[in-house]
């Protein structure tokens, strides 16, 4: 995998939400990746979670999950002085337990699960169907929209087309977990499930137990 450069770890990171008039910022900071950014605002709208801030990292840290732990851990010495709470909205993302260690040695709590996928289906439901679709592949809102950005650009799947069937040629469909209900977006998706050469499959999962995570906090 190419290094990246500056703009490619910045381009879909968010700044800290400004917390507007004296003694308006939250209590509890969503140390979140760049991916979920949507999902949150929307649920913080929808629930009037005003003592919840939000802090994303680079979406693009997940082409290289071996440096997820270290930017958490760099983020959470930033911001500890400024809230009662920190708390990581990332599962495990690739990183092999390591993220998870790092957030018990710095004392903070994080999502439960192998990864997006798996939370927004439901920990539980996922798990049940694991061995049923070990050969599907999974896109959330987001990957549908930055599907060019995320899968077809880094597997040079546009310069060298001949990389798809050995890439995907293990899998058999492509599953739409879709957060929301937008006709433009499973669209979007089943061009991306052709592109691909999968079946396509939608699902609605919501948030699933990204709802419930961020409910607790």
């Amino acid at each position: 995998m190419p290094e990246p450069d500056d703009q490619m770890l910045t381009e879909t990171g968010l700044a800290p939400e400004a917390p507007g008039r004296a003694g308006a910022r939250g209590q509890v900071l969503l140390l979140a990746c760049g991916a979920l950014a949507h999902e949150i605002l929307a649920l913080k709208r929808a629930n009037g979670w005003t003592h919840l801030d939000l802090m994303c990292l680079p979406a693009k840290l997940h082409l290289w999950p071996d440096r997820i732990p270290a930017a958490v851990e760099a983020a959470v010495a930033e911001h500890r002085g400024a809230y009662e709470t920190i708390f990581v909205v990332y599962a495990d993302c690739g990183t092999g337990g390591l993220l998870q260690a790092k957030c018990a040695e710095l004392g903070v709590e994080m999502v439960e699960g192998p990864h997006c996928y798996s939370f927004f289906e439901g920990n539980a439901v996922f798990a049940e169907r694991a061995e049923d679709e070990f050969d599907a592949f999974y896109l959330t809102d987001f990957l549908v929209r930055q599907f060019d950005a995320f899968v077809w650009k880094p597997m040079g799947l546009g310069r060298h087309p001949e990389l798809r069937d050995m890439l995907f040629g293990n899998y058999s469909k492509l599953v739409y977990q879709a957060q929301t209900e937008d006709p433009a977006l499973e669209a979007k998706a089943r061009d991306c499930a052709a592109r691909l050469g999968l079946a396509y499959e939608r699902r609605f999962t919501g948030y699933g137990d990204l709802a419930s995570a961020l409910a607790r906090v």
